[in-house]
């Protein structure tokens, strides 16, 4: 793959400001009870002046060419909110993002901002794993009368099962960067030895299992 492709670049960014750690040695505990070599937090990205602004012109670069139809921005809470903020300026677009529960004072809204009926919407996330919390933002929009064109995101693991998620909910997902391209890069810098590598793949593969043997043994 080449260097200068916008994935390896983020990729390679992301790895510099430490938004993604990899440590197949000495495996991450997700919230889900997942054991994981890598942990990726892109809320990072917001304190890297150069960083946070590069991903904000891709996302609404990519947003924009795909989606040239869209007339709102929406993020998923809470993670993609500075972004997609940050993508819609760009666009020129109005913005809204949506809670994962209603909230349970004031107005109980579950989206913030000015969501008009039939809007035609572009969800930005930060991060996806699984798709679950990614598409249940997408449900809300599509309960409240909107039409989702697509999510445009920063990173995703690549998930057989976020795949079949989203393929079942009828929603495309375009992203800046994914777990290949990461792997490559890290690989590239010597981050990652050969003797890693198999293990790192084998995560992606079957991540509800890896590593349990360890755990139990």
């Amino acid at each position: 793959m080449n260097i200068e492709s916008t994935d390896r670049i983020l990729a390679a960014r992301l790895l510099g400001i430490g938004a993604v750690l990899l440590r197949p040695g000495e495996p991450f505990t997700w919230a889900s009870g997942w054991r994981s070599p890598i942990y990726c937090d892109n809320r990072r990205i917001l304190s890297d002046p150069d960083v946070r602004s590069f991903v904000a012109e891709e996302l609404a670069k990519k947003a924009s060419a795909l989606y040239p139809d869209a007339g709102i921005v929406a993020g998923v809470a809470t993670g993609a909110i500075a972004h997609g903020v940050l993508a819609a300026d760009r666009m020129g677009k109005p913005f809204v993002y949506v809670r994962p529960k209603p909230k349970d004072h004031g107005t109980k809204s579950q989206i913030e901002g000015n969501l008009p009926k039939e809007a035609k919407v572009v969800v930005i996330e930060d991060l996806v794993s699984t798709g679950m919390s990614s598409l249940a933002a997408v449900d809300t929009l599509r309960g409240a009368g909107a039409e989702v064109l697509g999510m445009v995101a920063i990173f995703t693991y690549g998930f057989d099962i976020a795949s079949e998620r989203f393929k079942e909910a009828g929603v495309r997902l375009d992203t800046l960067t994914d777990y290949g391209a990461l792997i490559e890069e890290a690989t590239a810098q010597g981050l990652v030895g050969p003797e890693e590598a198999p293990t790192l793949a084998e995560w992606r593969l079957n991540p509800v299992d890896w590593n349990r043997e360890t755990i139990n043994g």
